[in-house]
């Protein structure tokens, strides 16, 4: 299987992530699978009049593609035209070469929030008209055309994260690579369900201080940060908490709040990022499928039950006190 990267309006953070792959590393993982990596703007050798060249020969059919991968949003401004971002030397905008390129390639994948939704490059105003492959924020139909389908007569495949975690762009490539990726292995939004089936929250190191609703007051505290601190864990998905970047890391475990970065338009949430948005005393980002009856009837319930070492330690910044009381068995 052969794949082309092309890289568009973005900061680069996800091909950044992906090379942070372990056990294998992301060139040993895609050699082993038989990965043939045709062209990466950031890894690769070729530059000017051999990429130009390769470009060429997909377009006319000598070339196969079998996997386009998209990093960045696609810019369509000036006036649908795309050509507030051309690919250098090919005077040819990148919103044109993705719409002529992404019906000649077996599989299509947006790797990042970016490619899948527009991302933060399409926040604010977006005067450059930033959007995603498929989908424009939550709107379906983005730089190529509503119910647009590739060769294997799969959708564009969103693997979305800011930035998207590796294990999720490997596993989505070898998947393809032994075709075992199927329409119904994506959920509504055009995620991989392996990954986007299960919530940030699960196996957060903070759920012990969710369930007696023992709250944060500030960042670095090990409170849980849903009820002041803006963290939407319980809505968010992604398997963070599950397999953590680098065997270790994820947002909540390092003391910042889930801000939902697979999901479209998350990048205006209409408030800070660490507040949350309450109506009377109820936080507005509640669990998906929580009503709010049950949500304060249960967090009255967990408040008055809450231990006292896990009130303690919710607003420091350390373990104070440990389980038992530091009491000697």
């Amino acid at each position: 299987m052969n794949m082309l990267w092309l890289q568009s309006a973005g900061c680069g953070g996800c091909t950044m992530s992906l090379l942070c792959a372990e056990d294998p590393n992301v060139f040993d993982l895609l050699a082993d699978a038989g990965i043939e990596v045709l062209w990466h703007p950031s890894v690769s050798v070729q530059t000017g009049d051999e990429v130009r060249r390769l470009l060429a020969a997909i377009e006319a059919g000598e070339q196969v593609l079998d996997v386009l991968c998209v990093e960045g949003s696609i810019v369509t401004g000036p006036k649908g035209t795309g050509r507030f971002h051309m690919l250098a030397g090919t005077g040819r905008s990148m919103l044109d070469w993705v719409r002529a390129l992404a019906p000649l390639a077996r599989d299509v994948v947006a790797v990042g929030t970016c490619a899948a939704y527009g991302g933060v490059t399409s926040a604010g105003g977006n005067p450059a008209g930033a959007v995603g492959l498929a989908y424009d924020g939550k709107l379906r139909g983005g730089a190529l055309a509503e119910g647009f389908r590739a060769r294997s007569g799969r959708p564009v495949i969103n693997v979305a994260g800011c930035p998207t975690h590796p294990d999720w762009v490997t596993e989505t490539l070898l998947l393809l690579a032994e075709d075992k990726l199927g329409e119904g292995d994506l959920d509504d939004l055009g995620r991989p369900r392996f990954y986007a089936d299960h919530l940030v929250h699960h196996a957060c190191p903070k759920n012990e201080f969710y369930e007696y609703k023992a709250s944060a007051r500030e960042l670095s505290e090990l409170g849980c940060m849903m009820e002041h601190l803006g963290c939407v864990g319980t809505q968010a998905h992604g398997d963070c908490n599950i397999r953590p970047w680098n065997g270790s890391g994820s947002c909540t475990r390092g003391g910042y709040p889930c801000i939902n970065c697979t999901a479209p338009e998350f990048e205006e949430p209409r408030h800070p990022f660490t507040e949350t948005p309450t109506v009377a005393g109820i936080p507005v980002g509640l669990p998906s499928d929580m009503p709010k009856a049950w949500f304060m009837a249960l967090a009255s319930l967990s408040k008055a039950a809450t231990p006292k070492r896990i009130e303690a330690n919710a607003h420091s910044d350390r373990i104070r006190v440990p389980p038992g009381g530091g009491r000697k068995p």
